[in-house]
């Protein structure tokens, strides 16, 4: 589901405490009755497993539903009584306990459109102006007058912006923990590894420095940064240990700690506001930008790391500027969501460009109603009032840059050099692409009534099984901030209409039939959608029934362990959904689990193939996120007036090409369906009159030259560009066992998109 959304907009005074001012109205999010949620998992399964295996699945459905899930149910109605939402804290476990690097693997990114500034172009300018525009944004959302999130006059939940910023995720020895700091007023910034801060509001959250002095201090900081030699930066950077396991890296960061000057850093850095990564290289193409974001470039000079890999800091928010002005973010998802983030992104972009028209014209309006500090060094008080005689803060602002001056002892060393190795593997094993549609987009697409976020979720189906000649677990977040701490639900994408659709276009049937097929997929998903917008999915009901199951498990556990080994785990607390065992003789006495989450069926719909999502908005240039399968995809889209940007991340996999196959797929789809525009709506030959003039037979108005039908302002023969990766001829023999290695003409090659 798209989780696009308007910016905010311009009000000259905002009521205050309006940001938060309709939580109160928000419902919570509803507990599915038990026999329609099992309804459809079911379905969510059908098209996934053979005949025999759904057979097993259904039977261990029908066992939970007579037995062990009426009870469970009813638990949970009890468990979620006294909570804002029944899965919020499964939620946050479920993330927390995560224990591989969040690199790669929970942390997405965006790609802002450049800065249509001339003078914003370059790297520090760009740099200032976000943070800036950061501050305007972090000041209205404290005090309150931050317009508040709705969708067609419905207000939605604003809770995730409290874990916005200030932010920080801390790995500890029994998982990780979110601290989050609401009165901090710093930022960090982060130059070729090494770290410095300075002070950005005062403790009214009001801004201390203007843009030109934010930029005078980031001129500061790159020229002392760069004074290190590019190969003595990795065996320094601290911020690769971030990238590390989180079992690792708690233990650490507690050799960190250990020395009280560490332990101060690491404090600045956990309190700060964000990060602002400046890069010292710029992405050459658009496979490179990608991976920038997303984990950081990979670089070896004379076997030294010298990529942008150790200039990062995963733990918290993370606004990116590469050397040629290009700009981003990477942000820590355990908190936030893409929607929230997503509004942060397009309002800081959108408050550039009024905060420059300001430059022209000082009445024109912006953004934000952040007023600078009285305690700022450029505030020009009030005519008739001496700035000698303007009150001074009873604390400290040091807006000065400061650098993180770290003691690294030989274990830190050796941390931080086997971080950066198992980092610079990590990237190896990634390979990130991007596809840039520019033929068609949104209006295209609506123009031949289809939604476009469905349209371009059966583009992924086709484009994946004209690839490997499989259709597998598919999903897509559904927004459900519609409801009091809502974040969100699975579209299960991959359902009986959606198989009929692979199956009639990978056939001989007639285009309209393909359409016809098509059209029904769409609107199924579009169903589905709104379904699991309300709350009405499978995937978070069915995980907090499997996570209160464990609890009891490990309850049980627990107390016959304590009976037969007295001595041990006093004290130890129970792990709300850990499968290990805790002492001797613990995970001996467990009760099993329902079939239904021991059947095959759980499995495969807990492991996403095709882990997609649409987070599109004018201000993103490209948005996407690590693979949550080793031999799958993480897809993330943006649908555009007049395009398509798809950012597409995996292991190992053939990742351009199956770009290449997406939009071969959409080149072929736009052909089939002005084929059928034009045969729907044929105009009558034109005829040749007495003296030999081609006239139109409706007017009888004379034609010069050539007759050619348009549609949509789309030419058919330039929408084909004689080469289809699908011929349904050759698309049959998938799956048999033919001695033909491939199904795939041999023809001229689509171009492929820019920048490739």
């Amino acid at each position: 589901m798209t989780a696009s959304g308007p910016v905010t907009k311009f009000e000259d005074n905002p009521p205050e405490s309006r940001t938060f001012a309709r939580q109160h109205e928000l419902p919570k999010l509803p507990i599915p009755p038990l026999e329609d949620t099992c309804r459809r998992y079911l379905t969510a399964l059908e098209g996934l497993q053979d005949p025999r295996e759904h057979a097993e699945t259904r039977r261990a459905v029908e066992e939970f539903l007579h037995n062990d899930g009426p009870r469970i149910q009813e638990r949970l109605k009890e468990y979620a009584q006294d909570k804002a939402s029944y899965i919020e804290d499964f939620w946050y476990e479920s993330y927390l306990s995560h224990s591989d690097p969040v690199v790669l693997a929970l942390n997405p990114f965006f790609v802002l459109e450049n800065d249509p500034t001339p003078d914003r172009g370059q790297q520090l300018p760009r740099a200032a102006s976000l943070i800036v525009s950061s501050l305007g944004f972090i000041h209205d959302l404290r005090a309150g007058i931050l317009e508040p999130d709705a969708m067609r006059g419905t207000p939605l939940d604003m809770d995730q912006y409290t874990r916005l910023f200030g932010t920080a995720r801390i790995p500890t020895e029994r998982g990780c923990k979110m601290e989050v700091h609401p009165h901090s007023r710093h930022i960090v910034v982060l130059r070729r590894g090494q770290f410095y801060w300075f002070d950005v509001l005062d403790a009214e959250n009001r801004p201390v420095l203007t843009e030109r002095e934010i930029l005078r201090n980031l001129q500061a900081i790159v020229g002392d940064a760069d004074q290190m030699p590019i190969h003595e930066v990795a065996k320094n950077s601290i911020g690769v240990l971030s990238t590390e396991n989180r079992k690792v890296w708690s233990q650490l960061r507690k050799a960190l700690i250990s020395n009280k000057n560490n332990e101060s850093c690491l404090e600045v850095i956990d309190n700060a506001l964000f990060v602002v990564c400046l890069d010292d290289a710029a992405p050459e193409n658009l496979a490179e930008l990608c991976d920038n974001f997303l984990c950081g470039t990979y670089d070896l000079k004379g076997g030294i790391q010298v990529g942008t890999c150790v200039n990062r800091w995963y733990d918290k928010l993370q606004i990116i500027v590469c050397a040629d002005g290009a700009a981003g973010i990477n942000f820590e998802h355990t908190g936030v969501d893409g929607h929230t983030v997503l509004r942060f992104a397009a309002d800081i972009f959108t408050e550039g460009l009024m905060l420059l028209a300001r430059s022209i014209n000082p009445s024109a309006p912006t953004l934000f109603h952040a007023p600078l500090s009285p305690y700022a060094k450029s505030y020009k008080p009030p005519r008739g009032q001496s700035k000698e005689h303007a009150p001074q803060p009873t604390y400290v602002i040091d807006t000065a840059p400061k650098k993180l001056e770290w003691t690294l002892y030989p274990e830190l060393r050796a941390g931080i050099r086997f971080a950066e190795t198992r980092l610079s593997d990590l990237i190896c094993q990634n390979d990130c692409q991007a596809l840039e549609f520019k033929t068609y987009g949104k209006n295209f697409i609506t123009s031949h009534g289809f939604s476009p976020d469905a349209f371009v979720q059966m583009a992924f189906q086709a484009a994946y099984y004209g690839l490997y000649g499989r259709i597998e677990c598919t999903y897509e977040p559904a927004m459900t901030k519609a409801f009091l701490h809502g974040r969100t639900e699975a579209i299960r994408t991959v359902q009986p209409h959606t198989v009929e659709f692979i199956q009639t276009f990978f056939s001989e049937a007639p285009n309209a039939q393909k359409v016809a097929a098509l059209r029904n997929a769409c609107q199924g998903h579009v169903q589905l959608t709104k379904e699991c917008s309300k709350g009405l999915g499978q995937d978070r009901h069915l995980y907090a029934l499997y996570c209160l199951l464990q609890r009891e498990r490990e309850k049980e556990s627990q107390a016959t362990a304590a009976k037969e080994y007295p001595d041990e785990d006093e004290g130890r607390p129970a792990s709300p959904t850990s499968t290990a065992s805790t002492g001797s003789g613990a995970g001996q006495h467990k009760p099993p689990l329902p079939a239904i989450f021991t059947d095959g069926g759980w499995q495969i719909l807990n492991r996403s193939i095709l882990s997609t999502s649409n987070c599109g908005n004018p201000a993103l240039r490209l948005f996407g996120f690590g693979p949550v399968a080793a031999d799958g995809f993480g897809i993330g889209y943006i649908i555009k007036d007049e395009g398509i940007s798809v950012c597409a991340s995996s292991k190992h996999l053939q990742t351009r090409r199956f770009l290449d196959t997406l939009k071969g797929y959409l080149l072929d789809i736009q052909r089939i369906l002005i084929q059928l525009h034009l045969s729907a709506n044929q105009r009558p030959e034109p005829f040749v009159d007495h003296a030999g003039v081609l006239r139109d037979s409706k007017t009888g108005r004379p034609i010069s030259g050539q007759s050619q039908t348009r549609v949509s302002g789309y030419d058919d023969e330039d929408t084909m560009p004689g080469y289809s990766f699908f011929d349904s001829g050759d698309v049959e023999l998938l799956g048999r066992k033919k001695s033909r290695p491939s199904y795939y003409n041999t023809g001229k090659i689509i171009p492929m998109a820019e920048y490739v």
